[in-house]
């Protein structure tokens, strides 16, 4: 046996590196491929799926997600996803069509349970997990490298706290961890089926955001800069972009003639995050959403990305993220937005943190950051029970856990606005109620859909599902310090009273917009009768949109 046919055995055999069944890249049609192909050029076949270990990490991954969304109460985003969805529409203010319609369906199954109405987030999270793992493999990594990443990812305060919930992100992260991974697994396969898997997918997300097409330039560039230049001139992947650009048509007419609001949303989160820092901090923050574990294996999977040979055929993943990074620093968008690409930059850091030399300080590193992990993720598991939930007077443990403080306060604000209107004479009650916060106007008509008045608001989506009728007295919930637009569009005005001055989730919110800048109250939402100085077809289109 020959020197090389050795060594090409001891490589099989090894945890970290590639297994046999070498396939010729020439043989597939495919252009030479760089860095991490054996000597004649061809690209290794996959390491065996370690399954049961794997299996046991997206067990434990599942048991926590669903404990975390049968916690509390709707948050504030899922409500007003309930209220979207009873106004169906191709596209709305501030997203597309398919978490209300996904919210819509889950308030009307029988039983009406959290984990029922969050089941979908809960799944794809979960799925997630175990699409990282596949990731880890694809790029060469073990049953080591796939059990790290599977951790890191689990173990990741962005999945734990927003896979919970029914909400945007819990469909495009996993979405975008997908797609990167098919697109790492044809560089391999050179199966097109995977990019047309890979077209669908996004046809898909765009339903949910817009933000998948920055993606896909980044793997453009990426490819262009890298390679492999082949995925570009294969036919299928067009075919995929064909199905995305005519699955987004309707959606673009509805923007296009509502005044394109989701790019209006675009400066309104720039301005709000700027008084937490903005793009300054925007890049730290979202290592850190990626956990203890999480951040290291991402910016060493980064690194060894750009450095190493033996990944170098999958750079153009590398550069995917830093195009995505510089739009969303660029933008001024949320910390959150590049989630989607944790997984295969995570993935990265433990391939090559299992290979080779690396091992060594891998084996007794990887201990105690893991512990440090799991108890960082724990301490956002809402595991108190309800009544012993306070919100803290500092900004930052409130906006790390609004996930958790705005599932609060809702059910208690209803009853609230219903006993105030109860305590008025029959003739001074008004014939409907308008709120300066999508939250607020979402809960009253979720809680108090038999007892309330119809419920409007001019922020955000809310705007557009409607107004008051006519000259209608109505009742304007709004904080208690700025009364700027009841005075401006009201004739007369009277206070008769404040609510949600304790309730969690009013607090928490009138805290976060007091620190970024909006001169609220934390003791509560005035209660203002106001009959209005015009028709409110006249008056609502002055008020605010977004």
């Amino acid at each position: 046996m020959s020197n090389s046919s050795v060594s090409n055995n001891s490589v099989a055999h090894s945890d970290d590196l590639s297994v046999p069944g070498r396939v010729d890249a020439a043989a597939r049609g495919g252009e030479p491929l760089h860095g991490g192909s054996g000597p004649d050029g061809a690209v290794p076949a996959p390491p065996p799926m370690a399954w049961r270990e794997v299996g046991a990490v997206v067990l434990i991954a599942a048991i926590v997600t669903v404990f975390t969304a049968c916690r509390y109460h709707l948050f504030g985003d899922e409500l007003y996803f309930v209220a979207a969805g009873r106004h169906p529409a191709w596209s709305y203010a501030d997203q597309g069509p398919m978490i209300p319609l996904l919210a819509r369906l889950g308030d009307v199954m029988p039983g009406h349970t959290l984990l029922g109405f969050r089941f979908v987030g809960v799944i794809l999270t979960v799925a997630a997990v175990l699409i990282a793992a596949l990731t880890a493999r694809e790029l060469g990594g073990g049953r080591a490298a796939q059990v790290l990443t599977a951790v890191a990812c689990a173990t990741s305060p962005i999945l734990v706290q927003w896979g919970a919930l029914l909400c945007t992100n819990c469909v495009d992260t996993p979405i975008w961890t997908t797609v990167t991974w098919l697109m790492v697994r044809w560089v391999r396969t050179r199966s097109d089926r995977l990019l047309l898997a890979a077209g669908v997918l996004t046809a898909i997300d765009m339903q949910d955001k817009w933000l998948i097409p920055l993606l896909w330039v980044g793997i453009g560039v990426g490819c262009l800069a890298y390679g492999p230049r082949e995925l570009l001139r294969r036919p299928l992947l067009w075919v995929g972009g064909a199905i995305t650009v005519a699955s987004t048509i309707p959606g673009v007419v509805w923007q296009a003639q509502h005044g394109w609001p989701q790019l209006k949303l675009t400066g309104v989160v720039a301005y709000e995050d700027g008084f937490v820092g903005g793009r300054w901090i925007l890049i730290p923050a979202a290592i850190s959403g990626a956990g203890i574990l999480g951040a290291i294996l991402l910016v060493y999977g980064a690194w060894r990305l750009a450095r190493s040979q033996f990944l170098r055929r999958y750079r153009f993943v590398l550069v995917a993220a830093v195009v995505v990074v510089a739009a969303v620093v660029i933008s001024g968008g949320r910390a959150t937005y590049p989630s989607g690409l944790f997984a295969v930059l995570i993935a990265a850091g433990a391939v090559e943190a299992t290979r080779g030399g690396a091992r060594r300080w891998a084996r007794w590193a990887v201990t105690p950051v893991v512990v440090a992990s799991m108890a960082l993720v724990s301490a956002t598991i809402p595991y108190k029970p309800a009544d012993t939930v306070t919100v803290p007077t500092t900004i930052y443990p409130v906006a790390v856990n609004m996930a958790v403080y705005g599932q609060f306060g809702w059910p208690g604000l209803s009853r609230e606005v219903e006993g105030a209107i109860a305590a008025l004479p029959p003739d001074r009650r008004p014939r409907a109620i308008v709120t300066d916060f999508y939250w607020t106007s979402s809960a009253l008509e979720y809680y108090g859909r038999d007892a309330l008045p119809p419920v409007y608001s001019y922020n955000r989506g809310y705007y557009y599902f409607g107004r008051p009728a006519g000259s209608a007295v109505v009742l304007w919930i709004g904080d208690r310090d700025d009364l700027t637009r009841p005075r401006a569009a009201c004739a007369e005005m009277t206070r008769i009273g404040t609510v949600g001055g304790d309730l969690p989730g009013v607090v928490a919110r009138q805290l976060v917009m007091h620190h970024i800048g909006f001169p609220v109250s934390s003791a509560g939402l005035a209660l203002v009768l106001c009959t209005p100085r015009a028709p409110w077809a006249q008056t609502w289109p002055t008020l605010d949109k977004i």
